[in-house]
């Protein structure tokens, strides 16, 4: 009791002592303190009242989910691309920000997820929250039909529904605004998710933004206008405010004094008004409990008068048994002639949501019936203001008529009536001498309104879409508008004028003025929308001007395009916009929004001249040609707008002149949100045979992504192609991509998929050729085989780690995942019997006079695996072996390599594996590299200029986040690097490094690995490296055997911008060499000049002996170094021979790195004797691939000789 006494009155000296700090004034929206402490964890911090949910508080919201299997928590997306969940936060946009997402649910019922809001006196009338959610079904069970939805409960504990956004799946953060209304006592925000089944983060909230929710302030010394009204609290609101059905002021000030008024909240009956209609669907009073407190999506979810469940109004839906009458109306009790200076004015809040709400008209029924006033569509979740005229010379009344369509959900409520005093009521009968005219029916099913084709005689059916074509079609536009400013259609038929205009409207939320098109589309990737605007006035800025397109299933979009400040004055006032709309597989509306920073007589934004051009979804331009190199456009290929975010063309980077046009993603962009951006074909017709495509292709940064070709057929399921992903260097590759035959119309997909935030990928000289690929110069097995054939005793089967069966790999070399592809084939006796052959062959490849190097990596496991040769096959002539392994190497890619010269003569890749009566064995090839330098030998130097040598970055993404880039200074444009390298000495030279960058955290870690390297008694290691001594990254040298790493070097300082280290490597096992670079804060570490002298220590002797024991592997491989040296001169001699017989032969050098000797070699691997695994591959690994691959399977034409 005293303790609790004590906090009493701590808490009371502290809040006397602070004033600011009194519980009546916190969370109320208004910083009381200089440094707006009163305002911190109130589901928002400070004085912008927003919660990012980057501090560990996250601004007081809690989780209080009743069940721990079903909860919300605090987040981040983690170092690699989950399968499920959003692929960064919203805020930051990178892998290291933080979000609210949920837990996975597992299918035992349908579970509840709370997160709490602390609680927050009061809101205005205006207040709104605008957040950004993520709704995906990543697992494909069905987001359930209230994945996420808002509420509020009040003090007196009833709760009410405040948003319910539409339950579709999308890879992506979406933007919504919660309208919270006028809250009069302290209540609290709950946000809800209802699952059955689902994914961990599949349902997000991030970026939390409460706006306008102050009540009307005080103004410091100074009287209200004359044109507003004080309140009593203090504060001013406007004339119009007053006695309008809404507590503006906060303390009922501008609701009182409204004698005269006639005002119906429907809390106790209708008052006078008329609920009976000619039409069987009828209006009914009403309020939340009664129409549903389980179903979400029923009813408006809370009153306009009281914000509450409790709260009644008028509404209409579809009845349970459907409706024979698609409108429902109700009017009011006769009413007095009126005039223009004594009008009727009505105001009226109204609810139209969902796809049910079809539009409410105010008409006036006196000698005819003719509409006021209306509002078309679904406005949200919002009560929505609106202010009606009446000026008649006859009794009348008045009727209000909502349209409803027969879907899936939704309806129109309509509550706070007021009629003004000059509304008075009448004892004559009104007497309708005219009826209007029904509306004729549609010419054609809705589907087929507004799609950009005619359908109907006399383009009935396109002729009032918002096209000012059409005599009628600026009368498709529909002001949306639920703010302080809308938009009015000016038409002057003398002046021959016809525009939109924003003006001061009756809403009162404070948004930008906003129309509709109806439903479009869907549109073709030709769609563009012309118009002329003009933002012109006195003042130096007018205002803003936008377009954004609402998907009728993915909802609102980011803008499409903005313009801000004003244009010229004058005959140049107007100028003319070109907005890309592109191809929209959904019905769409186009939305025209603007804000006026003040409307000032003189002020004035226009639009006239509205058009649509090529947007019929099956349009497509005559120059749909896919080969393009960029330079005037994207040619055939446009962007898919059912993505995250689009390819940009960039000048000045490009394959094709070198200072041209290339297609970009930059990964680094700090506005990039999502995962994909993609870049579709026109439809391509089926051809005879399969096609080639050729591109060039650039995939640079420590932390970029993954770069995919995709076949898109016209059911829309995808089958990828080609995948390339992690560092690539900051140069242009070659790529060649086969496209199998198709039967049927198809498209062809370029995918950047943002795993990383750091770095870029492009596209260039993309080419779509009748011919067969050659070899490509890099196959990674991801999308097919790259036209390689099996042959023999057992066939070689493309496959990944989930679908190995008692063989295999479970993980592949490219991407380190079970998702990944590699070809293998299985040599168990029973499969493969000793001596039988098997050969994986690969398609021609033309002969030239270079020498290039073969590297791949490969997978032997199982007892007795069997002997696995690789061939140069000339096409005429004898086969020359370049490459041999037949020990179980354990579960573990080791990388094989050898020196191709076919002096022009054409040739193919030969992969042959003898068996050797083996059990439980296999082999398995991926990453088949042809490089156009020699191969660098074991031990030379490797300087970096012709490529990463025998170097590699590991793709665990268990043991590092990022990778070493190589690059020069000279064609460096976004990072800081060393303004040249060591080997040359100049700006072209080459280096490896890691760049210091915000858009990835700190303290990640590179890896890169040497090739797998014998034991010995003394290696030396020689390298330089760069890092100024301000920087705080960090350098490590490691060896890596059987899994475990030693420390071999820790790089602190450099006493100049690059310095040399030699490091003596002793391993009585086989290991690898480890450069392991930490990015810091700020400052770039790299490295050039990387060697290694197998069995030579740092002080030049050697150390390993030259044993000839067939067993011992290592020894052989010292000895073949010192034996090579002496016979270089013999080799030299037979070189002119070889070449003057014009035949192809291999020799076993090992030490030359001249590419006059370098003609080929049998690189033996370096075996170990014991049948260990020395690296164990994670079951699971990051991968960018971790979006998913369709229909990738293995061909049926391809079987696999099995025995059980």
């Amino acid at each position: 009791m005293k303790t609790l006494t004590f906090i009493l009155a701590l808490f009371l000296h502290s809040a006397t002592s602070h004033p600011c700090l009194g519980p009546e004034k916190s969370c109320d929206f208004v910083c009381d303190c200089s440094d707006c402490t009163d305002e911190q964890n109130c589901g928002y911090n400070g004085k912008d009242f927003q919660c990012d949910f980057e501090d560990t508080g996250i601004c007081g919201w809690k989780d209080e989910s009743s069940n721990t299997a079903y909860r919300w928590e605090r987040r981040q997306r983690g170092d690699r691309l989950p399968d499920s969940g959003p692929s960064s936060d919203f805020t930051s946009g990178t892998a290291s920000g933080w979000f609210m997402g949920v837990t996975e649910v597992k299918p035992e019922g349908v579970k509840t997820a709370v997160l709490v809001s602390p609680k927050i006196q009061e809101s205005s009338p205006t207040c709104r929250l605008r957040l950004r959610y993520f709704l995906w079904d990543s697992g494909e069970t069905g987001l359930w039909f209230s994945p996420l939805s808002a509420s509020v409960l009040h003090q007196d504990s009833q709760k009410a529904i405040v948003w319910r956004p539409e339950a579709t799946s999308f890879r992506g953060w979406r933007e919504a605004t919660i309208f919270l209304g006028r809250i009069a006592s302290p209540f609290q925000i709950y946000l809800t998710s209802d699952r059955l089944k689902g994914r961990r983060g599949d349902v997000a909230v991030d970026q939390l933004e409460f706006l306008d929710c102050a009540l009307p302030m005080p103004l410091p010394g100074k009287e209200c206008p004359a044109e507003m009204l004080e309140c009593k609290r203090g504060g001013c609101v406007d004339q119009r405010q007053v006695c309008d059905g809404t507590d503006d002021c906060g303390d009922g000030t501008d609701e009182e004094n409204c004698e005269g008024y006639q005002r119906c909240d429907f809390e106790n009956d209708v008052c006078d008004w008329d609920l009976r209609s000619l039409s069987t669907l009828k209006w009914v009073r009403t309020n939340q409990e009664n129409i549903s407190i389980s179903d979400p999506r029923k009813g408006p979810g809370r009153d306009h008068s009281t914000n509450s469940a409790s709260g009644h109004f008028l509404y209409v839906t579809v009845p349970d048994g459907g409706f024979q009458k698609d409108w429902a109306a109700f009017q009011s009790p006769r009413l007095e002639p009126t005039n223009s200076s004594h009008p009727c004015k009505m105001v009226m809040y109204t609810h139209q949501f969902g796809p049910r709400s079809g539009g409410l008209t105010v008409l006036v029924a006196d000698k005819s019936i003719s509409p006021v006033w209306k509002r078309g569509g679904a406005l949200g979740d919002v009560w929505v203001k609106a202010e009606v005229e009446i000026v008649t010379n006859s009794t009348f009344q008045i009727l209000v008529m909502a349209a409803i369509r027969e879907l899936a959900y939704g309806g129109i409520a309509v509550d706070d009536i007021v009629l003004s005093p000059e509304c008075r009521r009448s004892n004559d009968t009104v007497w309708i001498e005219e009826f209007p005219k029904s509306p004729k029916n549609p010419c054609t099913v809705p589907e087929k309104m507004c799609d950009f084709h005619i359908d109907c005689k006399g383009a009935e059916d396109e002729a009032v879409c918002g096209d000012f074509s059409y005599i009628e079609g600026s009368s498709g536009w529909t002001d949306t508008s639920i703010g302080a400013q809308g938009w009015v259609l000016h038409q002057n038929s003398t002046a021959n004028e016809e525009y939109f205009y924003v003006e001061e409207a009756p809403g009162q939320q404070l948004t930008e003025a906003q129309m509709r098109t109806p439903l479009l589309g869907p549109s073709g990737p030709s769609c563009t929308l012309q118009f002329d605007f003009a933002l012109t006035g006195n003042p130096a800025h007018i205002g803003d001007l936008s377009i954004r397109v609402i998907d009728s299933k993915l909802g609102v979009l980011p803008k499409l395009w903005e313009f801000s400040g004003k244009t010229e004055i004058g005959e140049d006032e107007w100028q003319h916009a070109e907005v890309a709309i592109g191809a929209r597989n959904h019905r769409f509306q186009l939305a025209l929004e603007s804000h006026a920073v003040k409307l000032f007589p003189s002020v004035k934004i226009k639009v006239t001249n509205i058009h649509f051009t090529g947007c019929h979804v099956h349009y497509y331009p005559s120059f749909t040609e896919p080969s393009c190199n960029f330079e005037d456009g994207l040619c055939g290929w446009h962007q898919d707008n059912s993505d995250n975010f689009d390819w940009t063309l960039l000048n000045g980077m490009d394959h094709t002149i070198g200072f041209g046009k290339s297609l970009v993603v930059d990964m680094w962009n700090s506005s990039l949100r999502g995962a994909v951006g993609r870049l579709l074909s026109s439809p391509l017709l089926p051809g005879h045979t399969g096609l080639c495509l050729t591109f060039f292709y650039k995939i640079y940064g420590p932390n970029t992504g993954m770069l995919n070709v995709k076949l898109f057929d016209k059911h829309g399921y995808q089958n990828l192609l080609w995948t390339r992903g992690g560092a690539h260097g900051n140069t242009w590759h070659e790529a060649q991509c086969p496209v199998p035959h198709q039967l049927t119309t198809y498209q062809l997909m370029f995918e950047a998929v943002r795993s990383g935030f750091d770095g870029q990928v492009a596209i260039d000289d993309v080419s779509l050729v009748a011919r067969p690929c050659s070899v490509p110069r890099f196959c990674s097995f991801e999308g097919q085989q790259c036209g390689y054939r099996s042959s023999g005793e057992a066939y070689w089967v493309r496959r990944n780690g989930h679908t190995a069966r008692k063989t295999g790999p479970k993980t592949d070399h490219t991407l380190g995942t079970g998702q990944g592809f590699y070809i293998m084939v299985q040599t168990g006796g029973n499969v493969l019997p000793a001596g039988a052959t098997t050969t994986l062959t690969s398609p021609v490849e033309q002969g030239t006079t270079k020498t290039r190097c073969l590297n791949f990596w490969y997978h032997l496991r199982g007892q007795n695996p069997g002997v696995l040769s690789v061939y140069m096959k000339p096409v005429k002539g004898e086969r020359i072996k370049i490459f041999t392994d037949g020990q179980n190497q354990g579960d573990t890619w080791r990388h094989g390599y050898g020196n191709i010269y076919s002096n022009l003569v054409d040739w193919q890749l030969q992969f042959e594996v003898i068996g050797n009566g083996g059990k439980d064995a296999h082999v398995a090839i991926d990453d088949v590299f042809l490089s156009v330098h020699p191969c660098e030998n074991q031990g030379s130097k490797c300087t970096l200029e012709t490529g990463m040598c025998s170097w590699s970055n590991t793709q665990n993404n268990e043991q590092d986040e990022l990778d070493w880039e190589l690059t020069s200074h000279e064609t460096e444009k976004h990072y800081s690097t060393p303004s040249e390298d060591h080997s040359l000495g100049t700006e072209k030279g080459h280096f490896l490094f890691i760049p210091s960058s915000n858009r990835t955290a700190a303290n990640q870690k590179a890896h890169l690995l040497s090739p797998h390297l014998p034991p010995t008694k003394g290696t030396c290691v020689k390298f330089w490296a760069y890092m100024k001594f301000h920087s705080d990254s960090q350098l490590k040298v490691w060896t890596l055997s059987k899994g475990l790493l030693t420390e071999q070097l820790e790089v602190k300082e450099l006493a100049g911008p690059w310095a040399r280290f030699d490091v003596d490597i002793v391993s009585t096992e086989e290991y690898q060499i480890v450069f392991e670079g930490t990015k810091g804060a700020y400052g770039v570490l790299a490295l050039d000049d990387i060697e290694y002298t197998l069995g030579v220590n740092c002080a030049n002797e050697v150390t390993d002996g030259t044993s000839t024991k067939t067993s011992n592997a290592g020894g052989i491989a010292a000895s073949v170094i010192v034996v090579v040296l002496l016979l270089g001169t013999l080799i030299a001699l037979f070189i002119f021979y070889l070449r003057t017989q014009k035949k192809v032969r291999a020799l076993t050098d090992t030490s030359s790195s001249s590419p006059e000797t370098q003609t080929g070699f049998s690189n033996q691997i370096y075996d170990a004797d014991l049948m260990v695994d020395y690296v164990t591959i994670p079951p699971t690994q990051n991968g960018p691939m971790a979006t998913g691959f369709n229909n990738v399977s293995v061909p049926d034409g391809v079987k696999e000789r099995e025995v059980a």
